[in-house]
């Protein structure tokens, strides 16, 4: 690369993040929320079943994620990132040609595996290009790929599943299948997984951002594992991770939902606010990135919890439009702030090296909290026909993130690994 140019190569990288994001959460899992009211009439679920469904993509995003995050660090990311995106591209595929709810189950369980095998490399590669003082900002415009997700979605599927009429939920789920088939194409020929791989330094690193960086410093995989699973700092992030799994994952999940079932919104009306806020929360992972590398990640933390509570609060206990909206824009302002802050966190304590596996570690528990919160909150709108209490209970399990967040040791996570 020509030392003038202003181009650094991990915008490249940034962007296929982005776009791997878009597919490994934006559609694999986000799409789920807008197809739910076609898929459920379509094979006769319940709520129950309809969150059991849910339910299995958390637990696929589980199984694969710490597994991926380890193995990220000792073998190719970018090779383990297009592999899964193609089990992504498939499991979208057997969910639109599923009879009934067994093949969906396994078509959501694999999403979730493809998903968690995905996300969690492509988000330890990107923060890798950048250096410490550039790491929130990076991983937070990497998590906008979901917002991309739901901007598409929210969009599209309406459409489709208007054109489509019985069968549009299937269509909805074989157009997903094909971009991220595309999505993994331009994985498999643009990621690098080092900066040294084109003789650069991370961007924002001191010095010239050309001059080749030091080669990354090995670990074996006992290694990795050891210095993981013995530091206190990732447990704390740990139990916070639970949390925001649980909470946010039951407003993902059941927004258009609730809003078609309970607030007597048409699909294209819920459709359109989901759009919304798919475009909104397109800045929400730069701003608390960037919040957090200015002021701190817990303060980062902190803050975006509080404000997600008081979304989930007023979801559940303000019936109304004016709530509904207040809500939302709350929720889009923040979306993808937090797993944004997390990957940065897993940088700055481990470095870029071991950032996959401490984010596969954390990623462990984020996924429990997930896997929870679907089927505990299809039950209650079975048993009190509603979702209200749900929206509740996340909102109470946001505010102890944030009251934990408070907790973590500032001084401890400035230190560089770099």
């Amino acid at each position: 690369m020509n030392s003038k140019s202003r181009f650094h190569y991990g915008y490249a990288i940034l962007a296929v993040g982005v776009a791997t994001v878009t597919g490994a959460l934006g559609f694999a899992r986000f799409g789920y929320t807008m197809i739910l009211p076609g898929m459920k009439a379509g094979l006769g679920l319940s709520d129950a079943q309809a969150g059991d469904l849910a339910m299995a993509n958390m637990i696929g995003y589980l199984v694969l994620a710490m597994a991926c995050g380890f193995l990220s660090a000792h073998f190719s990311p970018r090779k383990i990132i297009t592999s899964f995106m193609l089990l992504v591209s498939a499991s979208m595929l057997i969910t639109g040609l599923a009879p009934g709810f067994g093949t969906a189950f396994i078509g959501r369980l694999l999403a979730g595996m493809g998903g968690g095998g995905t996300n969690i490399p492509v988000m330890g590669l990107v923060v890798g290009w950048f250096a410490m003082s550039r790491r929130g900002l990076a991983a937070g415009v990497t998590v906008s790929g979901s917002s991309f997700g739901l901007l598409i979605t929210g969009l599209a599927v309406p459409l489709i599943m208007k054109a489509g009429g019985a069968e549009g939920w299937r269509y909805s789920w074989f157009f997903l299948s094909a971009l991220s088939l595309a999505i993994a194409l331009l994985c498999g020929m643009l990621l690098r997984d080092t900066p040294s791989e084109k003789g650069l330094a991370p961007v924002g690193a001191a010095g010239d951002p050309t001059a080749p960086a030091a080669a990354p410093v090995s670990y074996s995989l006992v290694e990795s594992w050891r210095l993981v699973y013995r530091s206190f700092a990732v447990w704390h992030l740990a139990v916070i991770y639970i949390l925001f799994g649980f909470s946010y994952i039951i407003y993902a999940t059941f927004f258009v939902r609730y809003l078609n079932w309970e607030a007597g919104f048409s699909l294209e009306k819920a459709g359109g606010l989901w759009s919304l806020i798919g475009v909104i929360s397109i800045v929400s992972g730069f701003i608390w990135g960037s919040v957090s590398d200015r002021f701190g990640r817990k303060c980062g933390l902190a803050i975006v919890f509080f404000l997600q509570c008081v979304s989930y609060m007023i979801f559940g206990l303000w019936k109304g439009m004016p709530g509904h909206l207040i809500s939302s824009l709350i929720f889009a302002l923040t979306a993808w702030s937090i797993p944004a802050i997390m990957a940065a966190v897993s940088g700055d304590i481990l470095g870029p090296k071991l950032a996959p596996a401490a984010l596969g570690f954390i990623t462990l528990f984020f996924g429990i909290g997930q896997a929870l919160a679907p089927f505990v909150a299809g039950r209650i709108a079975d048993s009190y026909g509603s979702y209200t209490l749900a929206f509740v209970i996340a909102g109470m399990a946001s505010c102890a993130g944030g009251l934990l967040s408070l907790l973590l040791d500032g001084k401890k996570l400035s230190r560089a690994h770099d």
